[in-house]
């Protein structure tokens, strides 16, 4: 691997190399990637490394349960599940590849394409949360994840919580407003030593993705 990786890197210096062999990653790669499964976990029994400090990370999943054209596998994830697989990598500091399988003529099946316009559509409205941003502002929690670009935090709820408000860590700066995105609506906050504690009282979580959009000074 050493000599390919040299050769690789010789011939195109631009060129990110990847390796998808589920171990720690060997020198010479540029990025680190988890099959089927968000970086450190390992419920598809494939991802048995650890999340690497130093390289970027990815996730490569698929739209049903094969990585081919499978005429025979109908088993079609939803978006919801996508959208929450794309949020939970973001918030990861991660990359989400998904996957699609061409038919035999080269044509992208009908419940692929509608899938994927549906995914579009949200990234249209709230890509903002999701592009150019950094994760691993705070933990994954049960209720969702953090991303933040510049000074702007984006608090994705992907999970209703158990408590009235949660608890946001790692917000530095000052808060200047707090607000749904996508909408007007202010939400409550309240912020000290521990974090900005988000008040979700008369806040209509949606089914997808609850996303509260802070701006910092």
């Amino acid at each position: 691997l050493p000599e390919i990786y040299a050769l690789i890197h010789k011939l195109q210096p631009q060129c990110l190399i990847g390796n998808n062999h589920h171990m720690t990653p060997f020198p010479g790669e540029d990025f680190q990637m988890f099959e089927k499964d968000l970086p450190g976990q390992n419920k598809s029994g494939l991802s048995f490394q650890k999340p690497s400090d130093q390289l970027p990370l990815e996730t490569c999943e698929t739209m049903n349960g094969s990585w081919g054209f499978n005429i025979k596998d109908d088993n079609y994830k939803s978006v919801k599940t996508l959208i929450h697989y794309l949020v939970n990598d973001a918030g990861r500091n991660a990359n989400f590849l998904l996957n699609v399988g061409p038919q035999p003529n080269g044509i992208i099946q009908q419940e692929f394409r509608d899938t994927l316009k549906e995914i579009g559509k949200w990234m249209h409205k709230y890509g903002e949360s999701i592009y150019g941003t950094r994760g691993n502002i705070m933990s994954p929690q049960d209720w969702g994840v953090v991303t933040s670009k510049n000074r702007t935090v984006f608090v994705h709820i992907i999970k209703s919580p158990e408590q009235p408000s949660i608890l946001v860590t790692g917000i530095t700066g000052k808060i200047e407003s707090c607000k749904l995105m996508g909408a007007e609506q202010h939400v409550k906050y309240k912020q000290d030593n521990d974090g900005v504690e988000i008040n979700l009282d008369g806040v209509a979580l949606n089914d997808v993705d609850t996303i509260i959009q802070i701006e910092t000074k």
